[in-house]
């Protein structure tokens, strides 16, 4: 009876290595891994791999709305239809003018630079892209094209809409892109205001609606209602692509800044087609590489403080 007492107690399974082998174990394994992440970016091939992965499950979640879409342009009106023909063939002609009026004043510039022929223009390549899904949360505004790097698309390209710069691509897979908006917290512009050139940099506020202009002094000449471009540097967007419009400046007498909020030109949730533009890196308003900030003004002396002064 004691020999069958003891096989009872015995334990059924074998003794295991012990948990110090096995933490030694998985830290040499997770350092391999990490090693060889560091040395073949294992993780940005897995990320490219999934993206491709992935994108016929974002176009099958967005294939709902494309169909209403169809179904409703399918059971439009001839009307309806005429009236947007002539509405477009009106688009075109302005178009075509506008263009001819900036071709003038291209020529104008360079004999006045005396140049003995007109710049080249500054567009090298573009293309159209459609929206495949849009993400507009406070920690991320992000959008999602149908155009990727077989179609020639590249990391740090400009996005734009027919209103203005929408940001710039932060992320290419095979057949899409993601697009990192100026929306986007993460995300940094360099402009100039348009009434007085001053320069400064717009960051996104995580709200699809508002820019941030932070770097302002709080005597800084700024107002409600002023244009915002971009100033060319940095070395993504040219000069003077629409940006944003400045629509609330709030001054306080005891702060060194002034805060200063703007709204994107650029239709960023409503969207549905875009650009991407590559530029001529010869043209004399390309994106500058490294531009060097602009100095924020001195603040007001203590003994005259800035008058308290809010505008929305």
């Amino acid at each position: 009876m004691a020999g069958f007492g003891t096989a009872v107690n015995r334990p059924l399974y074998g003794r295991g290595p012990s948990p110090g082998l096995r933490f030694t174990g998985y830290a040499l394994l997770a350092l391999t891994i990490m090693y060889f992440d560091q040395r073949g970016q294992l993780s940005e091939r897995m990320r490219y791999g999934l993206q491709a992965i992935v994108y016929p499950i974002q176009l099958l979640v967005s294939s709902p709305g494309s169909l209403w879409r169809g179904m409703s342009s399918t059971f439009q009106t001839r009307s309806s239809l005429r009236e947007e023909n002539a509405a477009l063939k009106a688009r075109t002609r302005e178009l075509e003018l506008a263009a001819m009026r900036e071709l003038a004043l291209e020529q104008e510039n360079a004999q006045l630079r005396d140049l003995h022929q007109a710049l080249p223009p500054l567009v090298k390549k573009w293309q159209l892209a459609e929206v495949v899904s849009i993400e507009t949360t406070p920690l991320r505004q992000r959008l999602v094209i149908n155009r990727g790097k077989r179609d020639g698309a590249f990391m740090n390209e400009a996005v734009v809409d027919d209103h203005g710069i929408l940001g710039q691509i932060a992320r290419v897979g095979p057949f899409s892109s993601e697009v990192i908006l100026v929306t986007d917290p993460e995300h940094a512009i360099s402009v100039q205001v348009v009434r007085n050139n001053l320069r400064t940099v717009a960051i996104g506020s995580g709200n699809s609606g508002e820019l941030l202009l932070r770097d302002l002094a709080v005597n800084s000449d700024v107002k409600s209602g002023d244009l915002l471009v971009s100033s060319g540097l940095g070395g993504v967007f040219p000069a003077g692509y629409p940006v944003a419009q400045i629509i609330g400046v709030r001054r306080e007498a005891n702060q060194l800044l002034a805060q200063v909020r703007a709204a994107p030109l650029a239709q960023v949730e409503r969207a549905r087609e875009v650009m991407l533009i590559e530029f001529d890196p010869a043209h004399p308003a390309a994106p500058a590489p490294n531009p060097p900030i602009a100095p924020v003004p001195p603040a007001p002396s203590p003994k005259h403080p800035a008058p308290v002064e809010a505008e929305d």
